[in-house]
């Protein structure tokens, strides 16, 4: 079939036991995740419930392999003896897709699909309850995911392009200005400062910064934390939380734009004058957007070498969606960063549609008249591309990839994790979209970046 898509509906079956998600190899962490979606919440009152699942547990093929995915159609927790549900295969969510009904018999219905080539096979399935309206799940399966490449190779000028934004970064001062602002009073022990530093690319850094108040010179491990999509205040309360930890910590918004304003002030930026910066300069690799929000995340990494607690080995990025992108930068960007954490990561592989699949957040390509991707965009944005930038990495990175993302596909966050040269592991959430279904998250980016910091302060062999 085109494109190496091919599904068909199989006999109405039953998936061989529970689906958890184990460990995929040495580089990938194993957790206890359902490989599946279902239309219930979790937490309402549903009377009905559609779930869709891959049979194999950790959701990952072989090119040519049959993907069956099981359909369960529930009603008060009992199964429906018979209905009808509706089901889209597609390669992520981009072309080729098929379409077509399965019948649920006591519950449950299987479908069916395979992919020639690396890439996810993902299964949407609708439900026409009479009392909910549509119910929507989703499923996906990822195909010899390790063999995922960027659609474009590297501009051969790629590293020079770069260096040359970074010289004139260090032609700059960076002149930080700190204004110390008081701690909340359930956080003792830190001091925090809401900080300007001048940066090229348009605009300066602007973030928090904070530290504990007894830290001495050259003790301190240091965490920069880089912003999700949207326009809003720096997070205040994230350095604060580390700097409890015994880190010097920041966090930067996105565009360096003053921090504390009202709620209002974020919203007109959001819909007037920052409304379009996801595609702003796209047909020019200097004015693309994104090329000064990662000069920005190299000064604030800057700014954090540079404080006397700092204690001159430990420079950590952490970041999800947006921030995953920007977090891969700055691990890019600085060589002196010993450890990323970049959660469902965009900004990778925009020109995806040009090997016929689907392309990276924000997709700021568009097509032209002639229906393909424009050429001009194509070429300028290479010049942010995470994947990209993924070749330059050479200290330890962790990835979190949801299987059902919409907004940062996993086809591209594995297209630029596989080329990263350097250590690197995974935390593949087939049940995930794009966001942290798991309660524990949080919980687990914090014990991990700080065991990471302690591991690195410590002198132990620098891990993933």
């Amino acid at each position: 079939m085109a494109n190496g898509l091919a599904m068909r509906i199989l006999p109405v079956g039953w998936s061989i036991g529970l689906p958890i998600l184990a460990v995929m190899s040495v580089c990938f962490l194993g957790v206890s995740r359902l490989s599946a979606t279902s239309s219930w919440d979790g937490k309402t009152q549903a009377e009905y419930v559609v779930t869709v699942e891959t049979e194999k547990p950790d959701a990952l093929y072989k090119k040519g392999e049959d993907v069956t995915f099981k359909i369960t159609l529930e009603q008060n927790k009992q199964p429906v003896p018979e209905g009808k549900v509706y089901w889209k295969i597609s390669k992520d969510n981009a072309e080729p897709v098929q379409n077509g009904t399965a019948d649920i018999k006591d519950g449950v219905a299987t479908v069916t699909g395979k992919l020639d080539e690396p890439g996810f096979l993902r299964c949407d399935v609708n439900f026409a309850s009479p009392s909910q309206g549509n119910l929507t799940a989703a499923a996906a399966a990822g195909i010899d995911v390790t063999a995922i490449r960027p659609a474009l190779p590297v501009p051969d000028d790629f590293v020079a392009f770069w260096e040359g934004k970074k010289k004139e970064l260090a032609a700059l001062p960076m002149d930080p200005k700190m204004t110390e602002v008081p701690a909340p009073a359930d956080r003792p022990g830190t001091r925090v400062f809401d900080v300007q530093i001048a940066c090229t690319g348009g605009a300066p850094v602007s973030g928090y910064y904070s530290m504990p108040t007894d830290a001495k010179p050259k003790s301190a491990p240091a965490l920069l934390i880089v912003d999700g999509a949207g326009v809003r205040n720096s997070d205040f309360l994230g350095p604060i939380r580390y700097a409890q930890k015994g880190f010097i910590a920041m966090t930067i918004n996105a565009h360096g734009i003053p921090n504390g304003k009202p709620k209002e002030f974020y919203a007109a930026l959001d819909s007037g004058e920052l409304k379009d910066y996801r595609v702003r300069g796209r047909d020019n690799r200097h004015a693309f957007y994104f090329v000064g929000m990662y000069l920005r995340v190299l000064r604030a990494l800057q700014f954090l070498q540079a404080q006397p607690e700092w204690d001159g080995h430990t420079l950590m990025i952490m970041g999800g969606s947006q921030g995953g992108g920007q977090a891969i930068a700055g691990a890019a960007l600085e060589p002196k960063v010993t450890y990323t954490f970049a959660a469902i990561p965009g900004l990778c592989d925009f020109a995806g549609a040009t090997a016929g699949r689907i392309g990276g957040w924000p997709k700021p390509i568009p097509k032209g008249p002639d229906g393909k991707p424009d050429p001009v965009v194509v070429e300028a944005t290479r010049y942010a591309d995470g994947a990209n930038m993924a070749t330059m990495i050479k200290s330890p990175i962790h990835f979190y990839i949801g299987f059902v993302d919409l907004i940062t596909p996993p086809t591209c966050e594995y297209a630029a994790y596989n080329v990263i040269p350097g250590p690197k592991s995974v935390d593949n959430r087939p049940a995930n979209g794009h966001n942290h279904d798991d309660p524990k998250f949080w919980t687990m980016v914090s014990e991990t970046l700080v065991n990471k910091a302690k591991e690195q302060q410590g002198g132990a062999v620098v891990t993933p």
